[in-house]
């Protein structure tokens, strides 16, 4: 399911246009990703959470060549599946 998608079913499941289902799709993000981008976890109940994780430096390989690399450590957003979704799934 792609955005356009997601949109479609927010607007056929809620009754809401498709462009307030749009707008309505564009604040969870904002909100979540600025919520993060903070370090905040983001939690919603039978869904999941989202958080932000450190990543340590690593060594890794070049697939083409097979010559080793440094990776460099950096934080990555992990999302952790609520019971009822994973239940679901």
């Amino acid at each position: 399911m792609n955005k356009a998608e997601l949109i479609d079913a927010i607007a056929a499941e809620t009754g809401l246009t498709k462009v307030n289902s749009k707008k309505a799709l564009e604040a969870f993000i904002n909100a979540t990703s600025q919520a993060l981008a903070k370090g905040d976890r983001v939690a919603l109940v039978g869904f999941g959470s989202f958080s932000v994780v450190k990543r340590a430096a690593r060594k890794g390989r070049n697939p083409q060549t097979g010559k080793e690399i440094n990776i460099k450590a950096k934080s990555v957003v992990k999302f952790k599946p609520g019971a009822e979704l994973a239940a679901t799934v």
